[in-house]
C-alpha cells in the first residue's frame, strides 16, 4: 500500500467543515498512520469592487472538493467516506481514483502564493461607467472590452463630440 492523494466530493460550502471533521475523526479512531494529508485547494483573488476599491481575498480553486492524501484500506476508507459533508470519493464506480503526481502538482500550483493575484470585476460590454481617477476623471463612457486577466477595460469615452477609445484599470472606473 502506498499514500496517495485522493479526491473527495463534499457539499459545496462545506470543505472547511469537512476538513475538521476528518481530522477529528482520524485522531478518535486513530488512523493517524493512514489519512497523512487533508488539503482545499485555494487562490487569492483581487475583485475590484465599487469605486475601484480593492479586495483581496481567498477562492477555492474546486468548490465542493477536498484533497485527502492516504493509503487506502477497508477501515481509512469507511472513516473517510463516512464522515459528515462528504458525498463521496472521485473516481468511476465509485472506486476511488488517486491523483498522478503530475496532477497533484497541477492543483497545487494554482495554489501558489508568488503567483500574482488574478483580478475579477463586475464591468461588462456595454455597461455606462464614469471614469474616476486619471486625465480623464469626471468623463461618462460606455464599455466595449473587458480584459480581466490584464485588469483593463476598454471605454468609449466623447471627446468633443467624437467617440474615443480608452484602455484604463479596473480601479479607474465606476458603474453609473
Amino acid at each position: 500500500m502506498s499514500k496517495k492523494w485522493y479526491v473527495l466530493h463534499t457539499y459545496s460550502g462545506y470543505e472547511n467543515k469537512v476538513k475538521k471533521n476528518l481530522e477529528t475523526r482520524i485522531e478518535t479512531m486513530g488512523l493517524e498512520n493512514n489519512v497523512f494529508g487533508i488539503e482545499i485547494p485555494t487562490e487569492m483573488v483581487t475583485e475590484i469592487k465599487e469605486g475601484g476599491r480593492r479586495v483581496e481575498s481567498e477562492k477555492k480553486v474546486f468548490p465542493g472538493y477536498v484533497l485527502v492524501r492516504m493509503e487506502l484500506d477497508d477501515r481509512s476508507w469507511a472513516a473517510v467516506r463516512n464522515t459528515p459533508g462528504v458525498t463521496g470519493f472521485v473516481g468511476a464506480d465509485g472506486n476511488p481514483a488517486p491523483l498522478t503526481r503530475d496532477e497533484y502538482n497541477k492543483i497545487m500550483k494554482r495554489t501558489d502564493v508568488k503567483k500574482k493575484p488574478a483580478v475579477s470585476s463586475s464591468l461588462e460590454v456595454g455597461q455606462s461607467v464614469k471614469v474616476v481617477s486619471g486625465p480623464l476623471a469626471e468623463f461618462d463612457g460606455v464599455v466595449s472590452e473587458v480584459s480581466p486577466d490584464a485588469g483593463k477595460v476598454r471605454v468609449m469615452v466623447s471627446i468633443f463630440g467624437r467617440e474615443t477609445p480608452v484602455e484604463l484599470s479596473f480601479d479607474q472606473v465606476a458603474k453609473i
